[in-house]
């Protein structure tokens, strides 16, 4: 994901230079494949909250308006406008918490009814866009100020039940193995927060400036956007473990993890990146460079946004000879493979392995 910059031709022409700029890897059938669905989506499609079968999805139409809209894999199901929806959201008790950046305020909006429950006067500490509001331990999590703020609300009540002090430009989080983290980008510092005690307990010094994370599968990983890496960081020691090399940057993108392996949405080279989370080895590199945006895992299979090319994109696993489903199909013909799978034993090292180049 990144700030939103143009829209329409505009952000075409941006896509036709990125893909002229760098080919996908070839495809080899022998690893992951995914067939893949696109879904057109006018506007500015960008963040995504899985919900079930589907997935809810920030819309700008503009710097000040937009929607936060409900899809699945056969088309849109519901919308609903809000000044413009910035960051990714969560869930919560049944609601979908999402920030709106030009109001610099936090909606809680029904699941089931798209309607909006309450606004709250929260605050943002990063407005143009690049945040999240994450849930965990009972509580909707805030990053609310620039000077170094998160905000913890009881999801029931509505009601702030606690103020954090963390470092100045705080604005990135994650809930998972048991904490809060949260990255001060400009820092390059990751935080743990204790729930229990809504303090600090540790921190973490990262690369080139660190974006989104993600907490599961016994670790914390964090975009080291300038680095084109991934931070693998133990929630216990807090020390790095490993860094897998992705690309020369990973401007700007996503990342999720689950069933063992980590899902990281580039914007360079390839459309996302499977990572083995306990051996760190990429087992796949799918799909056409389409700009940045967001990935979320599903038990079913893969969604992705590209706002450059105004789509949301549902990939499930393909078999494992390597034959691809309709569409897909069609499309790799047309456009050149969209599995886009490698394997790089080299790009994975540790702490040590790297102090000793």
């Amino acid at each position: 994901m990144k700030p939103l910059l143009a829209f329409g031709a505009a952000s075409a022409l941006t896509f036709a230079l990125v893909a002229c700029a760098s080919e996908p890897p070839p495809p080899d059938p022998g690893k992951l494949a995914f067939d893949e669905k696109v879904i057109a989506v006018p506007g500015f499609v960008d963040f995504l909250l899985v919900d079930g079968d589907n997935v809810w999805a920030t819309n700008a139409t503009s710097r000040t308006e937009g929607m936060l809209e409900k899809w699945s894999s056969e088309g849109k199901l519901a919308s609903v406008e809000m000044p413009r929806p910035c960051g990714t959201m969560a869930m919560a008790e049944g609601f979908v918490w999402q920030a709106s950046c030009p109001e610099l305020k936090v909606y809680k909006i029904n699941a089931e009814t798209a309607e909006i429950a309450a606004i709250l006067d929260t605050g943002l500490a990063e407005p143009s866009g690049e945040t999240n509001v994450v849930a965990g331990a009972g509580s909707v999590w805030v990053p609310s100020h620039e000077d170094g703020e998160i905000t913890r609300i009881d999801p029931k009540t509505d009601e702030t039940v606690a103020k954090i002090t963390v470092a100045a430009g705080t604005a990135f989080q994650a809930f998972g193995e048991g904490a809060l983290w949260a990255v001060a980008s400009g820092e390059s510092l990751l935080q743990r927060v204790d729930p229990e005690t809504n303090e600090v307990t540790g921190t973490v010094t990262l690369g080139d400036t660190p974006g989104f994370l993600i907490a599961g599968e016994g670790a914390v990983w964090v975009q080291e956007l300038g680095d084109g890496t991934v931070a693998k960081v133990d929630p216990e020691s807090l020390e790095v473990i490993a860094r897998v090399q992705v690309g020369d940057n990973l401007k700007y993108g996503d990342i999720d993890v689950a069933d063992g392996k980590v899902w990281l949405r580039t914007t360079d080279d390839q459309t996302f990146v499977v990572i083995d989370a306990e051996t760190n080895e990429i087992l796949a590199r799918v799909g056409r460079p389409e700009g940045s945006g967001a990935i979320r895992y599903t038990a079913k299979g893969v969604w992705t946004s590209a706002h450059d090319v105004e789509s949301i994109n549902w990939w499930t696993p393909a078999s494992m000879s390597g034959a691809g489903g309709g569409e897909s199909e069609a499309q790799d013909s047309a456009e050149g493979s969209s599995e886009g799978i490698a394997t790089d034993d080299a790009s994975t090292r540790t702490d040590a392995e790297t102090e000793a180049e």
